[in-house]
């Protein structure tokens, strides 16, 4: 049966369907010969190169979560020599990649998937799944600071809020609070608490819709279970 180009690509494991749909823009995938479009389909044996190699034949889909320590870059190769999030995966785990990004000084849940669909799922903003990070925070005056982020941000032009702020425990010069968003956007919570006039101390994703990193320890990977992916594609 047909399916799309960039699905195809994304289901082979090479990467996600957001790349794929780049290198299709930029004319770097050709099938059966002729650079493709974005859109088009192909069959299943349809030979489609990228970059001039063929992928590879359908991978089994695997999924992990990961729980990324400090220090760690988002990407499976660093131009710049950081460590990558690709050296905490186990070896049998084949070819996965990040879903979605924590910046380098931030910590907790990564998933990582050769699932295009799942990765599509996790990070489209019409999945709108609630993310909760665990944030310790110094600042002059905590409580309003905290009723700030209670409020909403313009960032980049567009106007997000928490979904819940919830304090854990606090004295006087510092606090820890779970911060629920669903948006997601470039370090989103670390811009929140700038305006609100709060220093991040440490920040740790601890939940991603269904999924709860839990007692995974820093820098280590396990596979999702077969219930906890099918409650990520329903929620």
């Amino acid at each position: 049966m047909p399916a799309r180009i960039q699905k195809i690509i994304a289901d082979s494991g090479l990467m996600s369907r957001r790349a794929a749909e780049e290198a299709i823009r930029q004319g770097r995938v050709v099938c059966d010969g002729r650079t493709v479009s974005i859109g088009e389909c192909a069959e299943e044996d349809s030979l489609i190169l990228v970059d001039g190699v063929p992928i590879s034949a359908r991978e089994e889909k695997r999924y992990y979560m990961l729980n990324k320590p400090r220090g760690y870059v988002c990407t499976m190769h660093d131009e710049r020599g950081r460590k990558s999030v690709r050296e905490l995966i186990p070896e049998d785990a084949g070819r996965v990649y990040p879903v979605g990004r924590l910046d380098m000084m931030s910590e907790g849940l990564l998933l990582m998937t050769n699932d295009g669909d799942f990765a599509l799922r996790v990070t489209h903003p019409s999945g709108m799944l609630l993310k909760t990070y665990r944030t310790t925070v110094r600042g002059e005056d905590l409580k309003a600071g905290i009723r700030r982020l209670r409020e909403s941000f313009d960032l980049d032009g567009r106007t997000v809020c928490a979904v819940q702020v919830t304090v854990l425990k606090s004295d006087d010069s510092r606090a820890v609070i779970d911060i629920c968003i669903r948006e997601g956007r470039n370090r989103q919570i670390r811009r929140m608490c700038e305006q609100a006039e709060l220093k991040v101390l440490r920040l740790i994703r601890v939940a991603e819709g269904p999924l709860q990193l839990g007692k995974l320890a820093a820098g280590k990977a396990r596979p999702l279970t077969a219930e906890e992916i099918s409650a990520v594609m329903e929620e």
